[in-house]
């Protein structure tokens, strides 16, 4: 079998409300997804998901072209080895990402197994966490989004949040509340996506954890602030989690070294590969994973990790056009029997989809404000002060 080409599509998924976090909100309520399908000589084609773009693939694709694709992990090093000179972060690392996924596929599909058995996996479901990425909801929205969650077995539930700490701890009251249904003392998780500095962090971090226990707290500083990030985990009682913008397991050793994580994440669209190379350097210190994001396409690699903790389920639904071999039931991911990663596309109709805005807002939530980890007090404390920068630009 060898590979003869590729091709990239772009569909949307219906999220049903605005998704966002602190840094901004979707405009309207579907956002982008991207598949990347290989092409081989025998006709089997392999699939990848990807929520970042895939404009960079022509850059590392020559690094598999007409190789064989069960060589997976041989393809992955030869794609890193490709991006030597300039680096694989950012774009590049998702292209990675995609094509590994779509190797892994076929991979599995020659084999005729399901990729969690591929993998060493021994049971089919994956436990997880409810995630709504719920921060442009209101109180009965987000109460009404997380009781589906409840619903469907879920009893851990993350919250965004990270300017106003009254309204931090009321919502994190509500998915508490919610989640009691399903368990007398469900864990709790908090998302301030770097939006903080040190001190600032830990301040706030402090004052939720006076009104409701945190399980751990989510990218409270910057990705590569390794000093930071420690100092935080020795100041408040919550763990720290972090990871899923890393783009390398090298960018992993500074974290681990400085011992400032305590749940070590990674991103799903980055692929099988990197995930479960994160979950060995993680398992060598004792640490447990999470995947953030795209956790439908990790899922398999998550039953063949001895440290998977939980994985971050956003949503309930499948994307426009995607049917995948798995349920959400029990509060986790039950995989499916079909060969391969279980990914079908309905390419007819991703076709004749409309384009949605999405994330394409110039507020974010995919870009950094300005005021980002430069705030002395809690928005709560200072509006005027921050009315008044905002209206000076």
């Amino acid at each position: 079998m060898k590979i003869t080409g590729y091709r990239i599509l772009t569909t949307q998924h219906e999220w049903h409300r605005p998704v966002g976090d602190v840094n901004g909100v979707s405009e309207g309520t579907r956002t982008a997804l991207h598949a990347l399908v290989l092409t081989t000589d025998e006709g089997v084609e392999g699939i990848g998901l990807s929520a970042s773009s895939l404009a960079d693939v022509d850059r590392v694709f020559p690094a598999v072209d007409g190789e064989d694709p069960r060589s997976v992990t041989g393809l992955y090093d030869r794609m890193l080895a490709f991006a030597f000179k300039t680096g694989h972060n950012g774009l590049v690392f998702a292209a990675i990402g995609a094509i590994d996924q779509a190797l892994w596929d076929l991979k599995a599909k020659a084999a005729g197994e399901p990729l969690w058995r591929l993998l060493g996996g021994r049971s089919r479901f994956v436990p997880g966490y409810a995630s709504g990425l719920e921060f442009g909801l209101t109180d009965d929205e987000l109460h009404d989004l997380y009781a589906a969650f409840a619903d469907a077995g879920f009893s851990q539930a993350k919250i965004k949040g990270g300017r106003n700490v009254a309204d931090d701890i009321r919502r994190l009251r509500i998915a508490q509340d919610v989640m009691r249904r399903n368990s007398a003392d469900p864990a709790l998780m908090f998302d301030a996506n770097e939006s903080w500095h040190r001190s600032q962090a830990v301040r706030h971090i402090r004052r939720i954890e006076a009104a409701v226990d945190l399980t751990w707290v989510e990218e409270p500083l910057r990705r590569w602030d390794a000093a930071g990030l420690a100092d935080v985990r020795r100041s408040v009682d919550a763990g720290v989690a972090t990871g899923e913008n890393l783009t390398g397991l090298e960018q992993y050793r500074p974290l681990l070294a400085a011992d400032a994580v305590d749940v070590v994440q990674f991103n799903g669209s980055w692929g099988i590969t990197h995930a479960l190379r994160v979950s060995t350097i993680a398992h060598a210190q004792d640490l447990p994973v999470s995947p953030v994001g795209l956790t439908s396409v990790t899922a398999a690699a998550a039953t063949a990790m001895p440290n998977h903790l939980t994985s971050e389920v956003q949503d309930l639904g499948q994307p426009l056009g995607v049917t995948l071999d798995q349920r959400i039931e029990d509060g986790g991911i039950v995989l499916g029997d079909e060969p391969g990663a279980g990914i079908v596309l309905d390419e007819a109709l991703i076709l004749g989809l409309t384009p949605a805005a999405g994330w394409t807002r110039a507020s974010g939530p995919h870009v950094r404000p300005a005021r980002a980890g430069l705030r002395l007090v809690p928005e709560d404390s200072a509006p005027a002060v921050v009315e008044t920068l905002e209206a000076r630009r």
